[in-house]
């Protein structure tokens, strides 16, 4: 056995010894002015313990506590504990584009949360922080002191700096200057993009000097305009200007051996990030240290001098013998030696709790938490409890155990509604999202919180919308119904309607029939007449026939005639083509294509065609 701190024993059990070897030789104040004798003969037997024998066992309960706060240890072994990681810049982009809303609840705050995530997702990376704008400013340096480097996020804001614009040369150039020593340098990047389409310049310097660059895109492609302090947008030219995601920055960081991710509203994003950090970059070793590993025994003095404790205090007879009430004593404490140990050792479940809710093992921290919470009704256990079961989205129970705890401080309090709102617009109901604002606002009664208060007005605009929705829903319904009921009134209306047609087609057909027959009659008259008058047309046909006929044979006389005449003359057919007009050339060439068998002179008919195509003939 040893001591973590021994030189408690050396400092004051000597000083103990000393003051109470002092009290022990002191007399009693009677004995000052009596004898021993006399005090025999004046005093009455009380059958309690004497002064010297309770300062005894005032004396053995210092000692024992002396003995505890020194630390009694079993060695139980060494471990060897290796300090790595991969130094990580955090490069915050503070320019005025960072202040548009296509992010809840702008850029800036969005990449400050995003930022934050990593640092409680990488608690043993050097992490430091830069802003850039139109130049950069180192904010922190690398550190482990990641609620100091939390601190100083918080307080960036786009007034922190003056310029206007987005340089990410002056950024790299800062970022190399910082981080010396290192033969890769590791650059998380948390911007818009800026206006920029061309990094070629950025690529080749970070490539030079081995600045790995990873990049989460804050923004959407939508985009959205810039709002200033007093309400107005940012304007060029007297046009609202739009602010948008640069996507061209990806390339900075994919081209440099990073990774580019546009960011979203969970943290399964920054989670990625850290996640493909890890595996690109080196990490180096900072420190190795050897640890020892024991079993604590501190609580076995302890309880040994809260036993003497009580026994110096009591009221013990002479008459009994002083090993009864100890056998009693040490009876009952060996009874209850389990729940005492239980109680003494609460502080090392409450460990193992914080541990499993660290290493994101929700089950077993809640089941810790709500055991000791039911046996000490603690109410920063059943807060704890109500945490973990959060994030096991077990929400109805979370709540519950929300409400146990009851703090008399403001913050805690107000911090307890706070959560219980988070549970209940997670259920995403009407119900739930009421009861939300409701927590809400007695989180605010109890301390004013900028976080809560915009989560108020965001579930507040989200019932809002539903109200809206669920009106337009029966406004919808009530249109259908009506239109249902007209559609009944036409469709009666058509019924009707066929039956008074029906009924007056069944009148029309009666006259019809008469028509009919009136018509039959007037029918016969006429084919009569019709047949007198083709009798008379067929002779007169033949007689056109006949004339027709010997006008062909005039026509054929005169036509050998001419024929014969221009053989004489011994003029080819060909050559009389050029005293033609144009009138009888187009007659001659319209005859001779009716005489051919082929298609050749047909091409004509697509003359102009070709004529109008650009296709080269050959």
């Amino acid at each position: 056995m040893s001591f973590l701190r021994p030189e408690i024993l050396y400092f004051l059990l000597p000083l103990v010894a000393i003051l109470f070897g002092l009290l022990l030789t002191q007399k009693e104040t009677q004995e000052h002015f009596f004898s021993k004798e006399v005090m025999k003969k004046l005093q009455v037997s009380a059958n309690t313990l004497t002064l010297k024998v309770r300062n005894i066992f005032f004396f053995l309960v210092i000692v024992l506590i002396v003995i505890a706060l020194a630390g009694p240890i079993i060695e139980d072994g060494e471990v060897e504990v290796k300090s790595k990681s991969a130094d990580i810049m955090i490069a915050l982009d503070i320019s005025d584009s960072m202040l548009a809303e296509d992010v809840y609840p702008n850029r800036l705050r969005f990449a400050k949360q995003k930022a934050m995530d990593l640092l409680k997702m990488a608690p043993d990376e050097r992490i430091g922080v830069v802003a850039f704008a139109k130049n950069s400013y180192l904010v922190s340096p690398m550190s482990f002191d990641h609620n100091a480097v939390r601190f100083l996020l918080g307080k960036l804001s786009t007034d922190s700096i003056t310029e206007k614009g987005t340089d990410f040369s002056a950024l790299l150039d800062v970022v190399n200057k910082t981080i010396k020593k290192e033969t890769k340098k590791y650059l998380l990047i948390l911007s818009d993009g800026g206006d920029k389409d061309d990094f070629s310049a950025e690529i080749a310097y970070a490539k030079e000097k081995n600045i790995v660059i990873f990049i989460l895109g804050i923004g959407t492609t939508k985009g959205a305009p810039v709002k200033k302090e007093d309400g107005s947008f940012i304007k060029r030219d007297g046009n609202i200007i739009v602010s948008k995601l640069n996507e061209n920055i990806s390339k900075l960081a994919t081209e440099s051996s990073g990774v580019y991710i546009q960011s979203i509203k969970s943290n399964a994003d920054i989670k990625t990030m850290l996640e493909e950090i890890e595996a690109i970059s080196e990490q180096k070793q900072l420190k190795s240290e050897t640890v020892r590993k024991f079993i604590p025994l501190f609580y076995y003095p302890l309880g040994l001098a809260l036993l003497l404790l009580l026994v110096a205090t009591s009221s013990l007879y002479k008459k009994e013998k002083l090993t009864s009430p100890l056998v009693a004593l040490l009876a009952v404490f060996a009874f209850f030696a389990q729940d005492a140990n239980a109680g003494i050792l609460d502080f090392m479940n409450l460990d193992k709790a914080e541990s499993a809710y660290e290493n994101e093992d929700y089950n077993t921290s809640a089941k810790i938490y709500s055991d000791y919470a039911q046996s000490s009704q603690n109410v920063q256990s059943y807060f704890n409890a109500g945490n973990a079961l959060y994030k096991q989205e077990k929400y109805d129970e979370a709540i519950q155990s929300y409400e146990k705890a009851y703090f008399e401080n403001n913050v805690s309090e107000a911090n307890k509604y706070g959560n219980i709102g988070n549970a209940y617009v997670k259920q995403s109901t009407q119900e739930s999202l009421e009861k939300a604002v409701k927590s809400y606002e007695k989180s605010l009664e109890f301390n004013e919180d900028e976080e809560i208060r915009e989560n108020l007005e965001a579930v507040k605009k989200a019932l809002e919308k539903q109200k809206k929705e669920q009106e337009q829903k029966q406004d919808d319904k009530e249109q259908k119904e009506e239109q249902g009921e007209e559609e009944n009134k036409e469709k009666q209306d058509q019924e009707k309607q066929d039956k008074e047609d029906s009924q007056e087609g069944e009148k029309s057909d009666e006259k019809d029939e008469s028509q009919e027959k009136s018509e039959s009659a007037d029918d016969k008259d006429k084919s009569e007449d019709k047949k007198s008058e083709e009798e008379k047309s067929g002779e007169e046909k033949e007689k056109d026939e006949e004339e027709k006929q010997e006008e062909k044979k005039l026509d054929e006389l005169k036509k050998d005639e001419e024929e014969t005449k221009e053989e004489q003359a011994g003029a080819p057919l060909a050559d009389g083509k050029e005293n033609m007009s144009d009138a009888e050339e187009e007659k001659w060439i319209q005859k001779l294509n009716d005489q051919q068998n082929t298609f050749m002179y047909k091409l004509n008919d697509n003359q102009m065609k070709e004529e109008k195509s650009d296709e080269i003939p050959w």
